[in-house]
């Protein structure tokens, strides 16, 4: 699906409706599914199993070890803005063994929310690089775990090794009103990029 194109939907008149696509992605237990659960104005399509003792030998679960189930496929939502305009959130499985289904999922997206987990900040680097590689606009949301030590944004930026104009974003994925700011800031930040890349693109 393109992250901007025109569907005849069922229901509607015959005006154009544009569909933004978004995926949600992070490491392991970073909290993927609860944001899209808690922001998505359906009941969200999830694909997920409960973990095996199998599960466990291969997925690091250090620092989520009360964590018993896992994304396989994705997790799907959905925000109307207005009538001719909906948001498509796609949450990325975060284990390793599923990652050949990205590309799959990255194929049309506006842009990228990579949740970070200050415990287990190493886990997002993939999700950065695969957006960095691919020229995807995204912003880093550090989900807020109880009992966590703060960073500021910037030292997170550090940490990552993140271009100085990625925003990172400090969220509760639990809370709606958080998780929408967080799709606020990444859709006026990929409508920067996108809007600088068709200026340079008509300049040459």
């Amino acid at each position: 699906m393109d992250s901007a194109r025109s569907d005849r939907a069922v229901g509607f008149d015959d005006s154009p409706v544009l569909a933004l696509k978004i995926l949600v992605a992070g490491g392991f237990g970073v909290g993927k599914t609860t944001l899209v659960g808690s922001v998505s104005e359906i009941r969200p399509l999830r694909t997920e199993e409960e973990l095996t003792e199998a599960g466990r030998a291969v997925d690091d679960t250090g620092g989520v070890e009360r964590k018993s189930t896992t994304t396989v496929a994705m997790d799907f939502g959905r925000i109307t803005i207005r009538e001719d305009l909906s948001v498509y959130l796609f949450g990325t499985p975060g284990q390793d063994r599923f990652w050949f289904l990205w590309d799959e999922l990255a194929q049309g997206a506006l842009g990228a929310v990579v949740l970070a987990d200050t415990r287990r900040l190493t886990d997002c680097f993939p999700a950065v690089d695969f957006f960095e590689h691919r020229g995807i606009p995204f912003v880093v949301a550090v989900n807020r775990f109880a009992g966590t030590r703060d960073f500021r944004p910037e030292e997170v930026s550090r940490a990552l090794d993140l271009e100085p104009d990625t925003p990172v974003v400090m969220c509760d994925a639990r809370t709606r009103s958080s998780g929408k700011r967080v799709l606020i800031d990444l859709v006026e930040h990929a409508g920067k990029v996108h809007a600088a890349r068709l200026l340079a693109a008509v300049g040459r």
